[in-house]
């Protein structure tokens, strides 16, 4: 039986806010998963979501690279298959700010990464949105 995951279970709440257009909600929701994180797996989650909320390009570059950090920082077997969506995210930040050089280097980070995505329509999103970003910053 798979154990649910408060932080995670936030998240979707989250999702849902945005999905019915309250990105205000989203937030608040996406900074209680924050606060109540309380290991790698979570915060890298947390930040994760906090950063689609964000209003500047530099603020969701911060919780992109925290993400990034916590998943990093963790052996966790959970998150293997998000760090195509983690240097995406990163990499899309970075050229939303016109530093492509690094925009560039993320985006191959995020192409590196491409086989631990699953054949599914997630997987799909996220390998489409790197083969565009990689062309973009080209």
């Amino acid at each position: 039986m798979v154990q649910s995951n408060p932080v995670v279970e936030l998240c979707l709440k989250g999702i849902e806010a945005e999905t019915r257009g309250c990105p205000a909600d989203a937030r608040q929701v996406y900074v209680a998963a924050w606060e109540m994180a309380t290991d790698a797996f979570e915060r890298c989650t947390a930040a994760h979501y906090l950063a689609r909320q964000q209003e500047t390009p530099e603020e969701a570059l911060f919780w992109n690279e925290e993400a990034l950090r916590f998943a990093q920082g963790t052996g966790d077997e959970r998150l293997v298959g998000f760090f195509p969506s983690l240097y995406l995210n990163v990499a899309h930040a970075y050229e939303r700010l016109e530093r492509l050089e690094e925009a560039r280097t993320f985006y191959r980070l995020a192409a590196e990464h491409l086989p631990s995505l699953a054949d599914d329509r997630y997987g799909t999103v996220v390998r489409q949105a790197v083969e565009a970003g990689m062309v973009r910053v080209s």
